[in-house]
């Protein structure tokens, strides 16, 4: 078992956190704002949201920020401070946006969650991945997943993995030319876990937040946790 020590609190609700420029960068969607943080705890919000809330982050080759703006189903851009339009997601998600990881090219896949979750959470429905092209051009990716929120691309850039909450499962893509998706298969099912943000170790293991219970744990290819916090 591996022993947690706290970095900082006063976090509303948490979400999407990346490490980027020596900094652990999150949203707090409750807060309207994205925040970045050092190793000694010093906080510095960088983006104010207004009444939007943030959820996934990531950033371009030429180093804006984009930022999942979760009820307008937007991707907004931050450039030198300013906010833009990046890409209008409401013709692909559902309902609100929520997790999105960025390739080293500035190809973003963007999950939703499908459905009012709030309102009815015993009819869900699948939702489509967004893919976001870096001049801001969105299409509809694979529609058939259940609830699909954090993601990782593999170092080589091959492949793309995401956590498919209420399916209790990973699958995976093949990244193709342009950043589009094919030949999906389960990367690993996920019984009594829910996944939410995760993060892929350099030994391959994908660390995954279980959105249904207070859990860290590590999943390897095929589905065995080999560790937990």
């Amino acid at each position: 078992m591996h022993e947690p020590a706290l970095l900082i609190d006063g976090l509303d609700f948490g979400e999407g956190p990346r490490w980027h420029d020596g900094r652990l960068w999150y949203s707090d969607f409750h807060q309207h704002r994205v925040y970045a943080v050092d190793s000694d705890g010093n906080r510095e919000a960088m983006v104010e949201m207004g009444e939007e809330r943030p959820s996934g982050l990531g950033w371009l080759p030429d180093g804006d920020l984009l930022v999942v703006a979760m009820l307008a189903r937007q991707v907004w851009r931050v450039t030198g401070g300013q906010i833009s339009v990046h890409a209008d997601l409401a013709d692909i998600a559902t309902w609100h946006c929520n997790d999105m990881v960025v390739g080293a090219e500035g190809t973003a896949y963007v999950g939703n969650f499908g459905f009012d979750i709030e309102s009815d959470r015993s009819n869900p429905v699948a939702a489509a991945l967004a893919i976001v092209q870096p001049d801001g051009t969105a299409t509809a990716g694979p529609t058939e997943l259940d609830f699909p929120n954090g993601s990782v691309i593999t170092p080589d850039g091959s492949t793309l993995i995401v956590g498919e909450t209420f399916g209790s499962r990973m699958t995976a893509f093949q990244i193709l030319e342009g950043g589009l998706l094919g030949n999906p298969r389960v990367w690993a099912e996920t019984p009594g876990i829910h996944p939410d943000g995760c993060c892929l170790d350099e030994a391959g293991g994908i660390w995954v937040a279980d959105a249904g219970g207070g859990d860290v744990v590590r999943i390897v290819e095929g589905g065995e946790t080999t560790d937990r916090i």
